[in-house]
């Protein structure tokens, strides 16, 4: 916890030692400038999606960890896996989920630590599973006053939902501001609820 305070965080393959990784630029995105467009927003009104969150924390990290389209590695480890399982177990690792048919077609993990949340990894399914999860979980983070979420690394996929790239040295200044900070009382156990009902219905 103390590293991700300080931005860094683990990053790595089975056969190499941990290494700690503090990315410049850092790609992170505001819960209040979430972008979500049209094609995102037909998906989300799909009647049979489903939202939660900490319902389903070890598939979420399962499902991270599973082979990638792109065919690379992934560092979630045994003992990473472990790791993560303990954080959630003191509350401070927690996953949305998105659901379809009984099943977890999408999701994300991460810690929240004060008003920022690091997002470690997310999966696909179904075509924006993952992006439902975000847009989905962005919304109930801006609830209860969450400032940041820590993407990372940038990517296209990330870009398209308002992600920016900002320097090092801003995002930990954002980081010393915001993690001693605490937020409103916040419910992580959420149950299943439509993506339609929660994202366009709910104030």
């Amino acid at each position: 916890l103390s590293a991700y305070r300080k931005g860094i965080f683990p990053w790595y393959s089975g056969e190499q030692p941990i290494l700690w990784w503090s990315p410049h630029p850092r790609c992170v995105l505001m819960p209040d400038e979430l972008n979500v467009r049209r094609s995102l927003k037909k998906n989300m009104r799909n009647k049979d999606l489903f939202f939660s969150m900490n319902q389903a924390f070890k598939k979420v990290m399962s499902a991270c960890a599973g082979p990638r389209r792109d065919g690379v590695g992934t560092w979630i480890t045994p003992e990473m896996k472990e790791a993560y399982l303990k954080l959630h177990k003191l509350g401070y690792a927690h996953s949305a989920e998105v659901w379809e048919n009984g099943m977890v077609v999408g999701g994300l993990y991460g810690l929240a630590i004060g008003k920022v949340f690091f997002g470690e990894s997310m999966f696909s399914r179904r075509a924006d599973a993952s992006k439902v999860a975000l847009a989905c979980l962005s919304k109930r983070l801006k609830s209860a006053g969450f400032r940041i979420i820590d993407c990372q690394v940038s990517s296209s996929h990330l870009h398209s939902l308002g992600a920016k790239d900002i320097q090092r040295s801003d995002f930990i200044d954002l980081l010393n501001l915001y993690t001693p900070e605490s937020t409103q009382p916040f419910i992580w156990n959420y149950p299943q609820v439509r993506v339609n009902d929660f994202y366009f219905e709910q104030a």
